[in-house]
Parts: C-alpha cells; sequence; structure tokens
C-alpha cells in the first residue's frame, strides 16, 4: 500500500494529509516541501549518521551536503505497510520505506524501517518531531 498525495483546501491539514504530503514531497525531492513537514526542533536517527541530528536546520545542512558532495537526489519513494497510531496530539507513523535515490556512483534502491512522531501544532497542523530511520531487509 502506498500514500497518495491529497489536496486539501484547509488551512489545518489531517495527520493522513501530513503524512501523505511528507512522503510525496521527499519522493520527488522537493526539498523546500519536505522541510516544511518537519518541526524546528524536530530530532532524527538515522543509521548512516553517526550520532543523532538534533534540528531540522542541522537535518538540512546534511541533505545539502549529501546533494554537493554526493551527488544525492531521491528518484521515488513508497511506503510498505504502514503503520499508524495516534495517541491525542501526537502520533506515529512505522512502515517499511521503499527509496529510489541517485548518487555520483549511480541509482540504487534502499529498503528501510521507519518511524516517525508527530505533533499536532496550536494551529492545527502536524509535524514531523522525531524520525528514526534504520537499515531494514528486503521483502
Amino acid at each position: 500500500m502506498t500514500f497518495a498525495m491529497q489536496l486539501c483546501a484547509s488551512p489545518q491539514p489531517t495527520l493522513q494529509q501530513a503524512i501523505d504530503t511528507l512522503i510525496d514531497c521527499f519522493g520527488r525531492h522537493d526539498t523546500e516541501g519536505y522541510f516544511d513537514c518537519f518541526h524546528p526542533e524536530a530530532r532524527f536517527v538515522f543509521y548512516t549518521v553517526p550520532g543523532e541530528v538534533l534540528s531540522k536546520a542541522a537535518y538540512r545542512q546534511r541533505w545539502q551536503q549529501w546533494e554537493q558532495e554526493d551527488g544525492f537526489r531521491v528518484l521515488g519513494c513508497e511506503s510498505i505497510e504502514p503503520e499508524l497510531s495516534e495517541y491525542g496530539d501526537c502520533a506515529v507513523l512505522s512502515h517499511r520505506v521503499r527509496t529510489r535515490l541517485c548518487i555520483l556512483a549511480g541509482e540504487l534502491t534502499l529498503e528501510e524501517r521507519e518511524s516517525i512522531v508527530f505533533a499536532r501544532q496550536d494551529d492545527g497542523r502536524w509535524l514531523c518531531i522525531h524520525e528514526h530511520l534504520s537499515a531494514g531487509e528486503a521483502p
């Protein structure tokens, strides 16, 4: 199952729309749209990066470094077996992620596991506050 982008005229998108937007923007390498999905103080744990990335700004800086040094570009992203748990103003999305990337060495497909924590903001928007990406196994 994959999420399809859902457009909404509402100023307060639903949790599902926030998830769809995040995945769609990432899969199209829409950097501005993708980073708009994160809270400024979001934290990130990536198995490919030592330590924790401590803010959206730090992640964005690392992303730009990947683009410049490695030729990094996302070509597509598929969410597989999504499980969503809601806890009032917080929610957790866990899924397998199949990502197609382009780097200087060529194209590759990654199979990973990911958990993303969302929090509803005072204005009603759902923003990502934590992302944890782990190596996964091919299905």
